[in-house]
């Protein structure tokens, strides 16, 4: 597994390299003291895992993650212990390790990240919709009982718990699903995931304010991570 470090810190960067070193599933290809010089770098090169610091000159951490089209799995290296809940809005983030850091601890980080490997391996393997990608709906069944529902009449989808809600303009459906398996079903230039737990269709918006959206008469939260590809998807004057 390749990876690369990205800390300001050279003290912390050697830390973590002689972590690396210790395992023998990881290879460290670079080592950077500056998000800017990583971008470059990653415009070229692919890896498979990066050692982030939230706490740079330049960049954030998270404003690095957003900067990068596709982000590789990243273990967040900190001595900050306040953005732990940020930090898991972000999907490639896999843990948060705050500085100073422990073999024990380091080494149940590497299993998350082969863990989390393995789901998307498996998950891209799923079966998707019965139907090619200019379907217009889709079903779910519901009571033994195959149901369609129009993509154009979503207008959200919430996780709760092992269920998912799917609302419309007229009824709402209780699926027993993930987000996820649901994401993968719904066209992706109509719907965006915006939270961890909603799903909305990004043509029934009616109002935008701070961090939510207004869809219908439900207010639905924005995650600081999702907000930077909704303001895209938005035609703005």
């Amino acid at each position: 597994m390749n990876c690369i470090i990205i800390d300001d810190e050279e003290m912390a960067r050697a830390i973590i390299a002689q972590m690396i070193s210790n395992h023998k599933g990881l290879n460290l290809v670079k080592e950077f003291s500056n998000a800017m010089q990583a971008i470059k770098y990653l415009n070229q090169n692919h890896v498979d895992l990066i050692f982030l610091d939230i706490h740079m000159p330049d960049f954030t951490g998270f404003d690095f993650i957003q900067t990068i089209k596709s982000p590789p799995k990243v273990i967040l290296v900190t001595s900050d212990k306040n953005f732990a809940i940020e930090a898991f809005e972000y999907e490639s983030i896999v843990d948060y390790l705050v500085k100073p850091i422990t073999e024990v601890r380091f080494q149940k980080a590497i299993v998350k990240v082969n863990a989390a490997q393995i789901s998307s391996s498996n998950a891209s393997k799923e079966v998707k919709l019965n139907a090619d990608d200019t379907s217009k709906e889709f079903y779910v069944n519901i009571d033994r009982r195959l149901i369609k529902i129009e993509f154009d009449l979503v207008t959200v989808v919430e996780a709760k718990g092992d269920y998912i809600h799917i609302k419309t303009d007229s009824i709402n459906y209780v699926v027993h699903s993930t987000l996820k398996k649901i994401e993968d079903k719904l066209p992706k230039d109509l719907f965006l995931k915006v939270h961890r737990s909603y799903i909305i269709n990004t043509k029934k918006i009616i109002d935008i304010e701070d961090n939510s959206v207004l869809i219908a008469k439900d207010v639905i939260p924005v995650s600081r991570a999702n907000r930077p590809e909704l303001m895209k998807r938005l035609n703005l004057l």
